[in-house]
């Protein structure tokens, strides 16, 4: 926080987002809150003013329950997304919204891409906060949007593009 303190605009950047993180998982190894908040700043669009956004990290069980409860799917998944307002902007009003990060999935995923753990939740906070900004993967032109989104988020990051092995196919 010492350079946001001494950059006026890496303060306003850092006061765009507001964002609680919730760990319900006995996971090893995991993001910091104060790497998810660098990911899920990233990731706000420029019209997005300020933004409520709460994380919670669980085991596959919640995971599942979740999954079954809201999507009606019998499995964990990596990662859900709720928008209160379903990525529609309310004037005046903050983007809100919660993310759940599946930890084992998380995990299973990394390892077997053979991808960085770190940087495959920096992927999937990208993701998961698209969504709750109104983007979506239902179609092939959606998809091709959203995933060229992320890829130039996360290199701006630092980060090495998701899709590659998918687009090389």
């Amino acid at each position: 926080m010492k350079k946001a303190k001494r950059n006026p605009l890496l303060a306003r950047l850092a006061a765009r987002l507001q964002l609680t993180l919730d760990v319900r998982s006995t996971a090893s190894t995991l993001p910091s809150a104060k790497a998810l908040g660098r990911w899920a700043r990233a990731a706000l669009q420029s019209g997005v003013k300020a933004a409520e956004v709460s994380v919670l990290i669980v085991d596959a069980d919640e995971g599942r329950a979740l999954n079954h409860d809201y999507r009606g799917k019998d499995y964990a998944t990596n990662v859900l997304s709720f928008a209160l307002n379903e990525g529609e902007a309310v004037a005046g009003m903050p983007l809100f919204g919660d993310l759940v990060l599946c930890a084992p999935v998380v995990e299973k995923e990394a390892a077997e891409q053979g991808i960085d753990l770190l940087a495959h939740y920096a992927h999937l906070t990208v993701h998961g906060m698209l969504h709750l900004q109104g983007f979506d993967h239902e179609d092939d032109a959606e998809a091709d949007a959203m995933e060229t989104l992320e890829t130039l988020i996360l290199a701006k990051l630092g980060y090495p593009d998701p899709y590659l092995e998918e687009k090389s196919v």
